[in-house]
């Protein structure tokens, strides 16, 4: 009951952060317009710019507006506990996380979908492209060095771990072209999708870290 109690209270804190810091901040500093075109739209061309369902693109930011924080997260709870796991996620989404991401997509939309990098040099000149370039390329070789230590250090003590992670490539790229080149809807391949990553976690824990497969721990 009280992981129960967990999970809701940071629902709750989502929904209240969106509608309260969240609106303040597409008001007062943002100054969002709902009928604004975005570039998906002004510059269709199905390769680079496809408007997307507002789903997909929940999913998407959902998984990644906190940085770090999803894939983290979960690491920095088996390591050290559930405590410091949601401060992370919740505190580090709402005030840190979002923010960031939420200025870097406003910027985006309003010119043409480009980069932090392309603004810089067209508002400031070509050495700060260069600049801002370099420092995006940095940051993320660090945050996929960080990502990669954390997943390894997890599949090595846990190798029950490796399956349901690893089958979640082949699930997303049918689900992309079951939506993308089919037109089919999400709510059946999603729910599909949720259920064979949870049977994947069955099947790591009990019966594919034994001897038998060779995968067990020392």
């Amino acid at each position: 009951m009280s992981t129960l109690l967990i999970a809701i209270g940071a629902f709750v804190g989502f929904i209240v952060a969106y509608h309260t810091y969240g609106k303040w901040l597409a008001q007062k500093i943002f100054g969002l317009d709902k009928e604004a075109e975005v570039p998906s739209k002004q510059l269709r061309d199905d390769v680079d710019f496809v408007p997307t369902k507002k789903e997909v693109i929940f999913g998407h930011h959902f998984t990644s507006i906190a940085g770090t924080g999803p894939i983290v997260g979960p690491a920095i709870a088996v390591f050290w506990g559930w405590l410091p796991a949601l401060i992370w996620v919740v505190l580090g989404s709402i005030f840190i996380g979002a923010v960031h991401d939420f200025g870097a997509l406003v910027v985006s939309l309003r010119n043409r979908g480009q980069t932090v990098g392309e603004v810089a040099g067209r508002l400031i000149n070509p050495r700060a492209r260069l600049l801002f370039l370099l420092i995006l390329f940095a940051a993320l070789t660090v945050v996929l060095a960080i990502f990669g230590l954390v997943i390894a250090v997890i599949f090595k003590v846990y190798p029950e771990s490796v399956l349901s992670v690893w089958i979640e490539i082949p699930i997303a790229i049918a689900i992309g072209f079951w939506v993308y080149k089919k037109g089919g809807s999400l709510l059946v391949p999603s729910l599909a999708a949720l259920g064979i990553l949870y049977l994947a976690i069955y099947l790591g824990v009990h019966h594919l870290n034994t001897p038998v497969f060779g995968i067990a721990p020392d």
